[in-house]
């Protein structure tokens, strides 16, 4: 009897390592890139040459980042500032859909879940497009939103593409079926 109950303690506890390891993952930052240095007085990163950051399901491609660590940016207390011509974000959505946003500069807060984009900026999913000088995006709440430059016959641009119902239920399906 008490062995038993001793197994089950020790699943329980490995379970709940397990599901922190996995949110510690979630939680991380990984930066690759050709080049690194860092500002130690001003607490700031540079990186550069073919830049890529990836946090849990959200991956940004850059020329170059600047990461800023400062207590007034919150729990994880980084800004990401990652530029390119054009750097490139991208998340696995939770239904799967791939979101993409590509501007010249990308600043991601990660305590507060913001993305904005900015210069030439667009942001894409399933085919429907946005495109304007400053798009910012609450990864939390879902919303996005866009304004123009303040140039008068600047305007922001979104493209809707027609959902094909049949085509949207063979692709849940097969996805479906993909992992079983």
């Amino acid at each position: 009897m008490t062995s038993k109950i001793i197994n089950k303690l020790i699943f329980i506890g490995l379970l709940a390592s397990s599901t922190l390891a996995n949110a510690a993952e979630q939680n991380e930052v990984i930066i690759d890139a050709g080049r690194q240095q860092a500002q130690l007085q001003s607490n700031i990163g540079i990186f550069e040459q073919n830049v890529v950051i990836i946090h849990g399901n959200r991956k940004i491609n850059a020329d170059r980042l600047e990461v800023h660590r400062r207590a007034e940016l919150g729990t994880n207390k980084q800004l990401l500032v990652a530029t390119g011509s054009p750097a490139i974000f991208s998340e696995r959505q939770p239904d799967g859909n791939l979101l993409e946003a590509k501007a010249n500069e990308i600043r991601y807060d990660v305590a507060k879940g913001t993305l904005v984009i900015s210069g030439d900026a667009e942001i894409n999913q399933t085919g429907q497009k946005i495109n304007a000088q400053v798009i910012t995006y609450d990864i939390e709440k879902q919303l996005i939103s866009a304004e123009r430059s303040d140039q008068e016959d600047s305007r922001v641009r979104t493209i809707l593409v027609p959902v094909d119902d049949k085509k949207d239920a063979k692709d849940k399906k097969a996805q479906e079926e993909g992992n079983n």
